[in-house]
């Protein structure tokens, strides 16, 4: 599915409906980063970033929202970063795109709250990824020394977060980023 395209997710998630009868939890987890410093950034690298990152969310939740509300409750989670708080040299879009989310998720939570539905995001620090396992010796050990817990984060700390955030425990919370980052901020 290309998020970048409302057709395209709007027929899959229509196709989804069909079969399952509703859809109760969305996680807005798409995201590309094209990483360059603001002067050297080229408008496609602006443009693609935001498109994934910002307009992909607004068509997933766009497409699965009247659903939820008429089912009247739903779980919405979108995945933000720890630098759409602090920001991050070379990463002028995607920041502005991950901060971006958090507007969405406050704004959101306060439209679809009357109707049961929740509206989170999860703000992961840095991963332990194939993107992170691909910096060299000395960016890692930069990365780690901002980092109070001394470590990378797992994929699983961020799926625990998203499984909480979905959860009937979590029926209270809405608006609300959950920082999954080890303390960095």
């Amino acid at each position: 599915m290309d998020v970048t395209d409302f057709e395209s997710v709007d027929s899959v998630v229509k196709k989804i409906i069909d079969e399952t009868g509703g859809i109760h939890i969305l996680v807005n987890n798409a995201g590309i980063t094209q990483d360059n410093l603001f002067m050297r950034m080229k408008p496609e690298q602006w443009a693609q970033v935001i498109d994934v990152n910002l307009n992909g969310v607004f068509h997933v939740t766009k497409a699965v929202i009247r659903t939820m509300v008429k089912q009247h409750s739903g779980r919405i989670i979108n995945i933000s970063s720890v630098v759409g708080f602090s920001g991050n040299p070379g990463q002028v879009n995607y920041s502005s795109t991950k901060s971006g989310l958090i507007g969405f998720t406050k704004s959101l939570s306060r439209e679809v709250g009357t109707r049961g539905i929740t509206v989170n995001a999860v703000a992961p620090g840095f991963i332990n990824t194939a993107m992170t396992q691909a910096l060299n010796e000395s960016q890692q050990l930069a990365i780690l020394s901002q980092i109070p817990l001394g470590r990378m984060g797992e994929a699983q700390d961020i799926a625990n977060a998203v499984a909480f955030l979905a959860s009937e425990e979590a029926s209270y919370i809405t608006g609300t980023v959950l920082h999954v980052n080890g303390g960095m901020y």
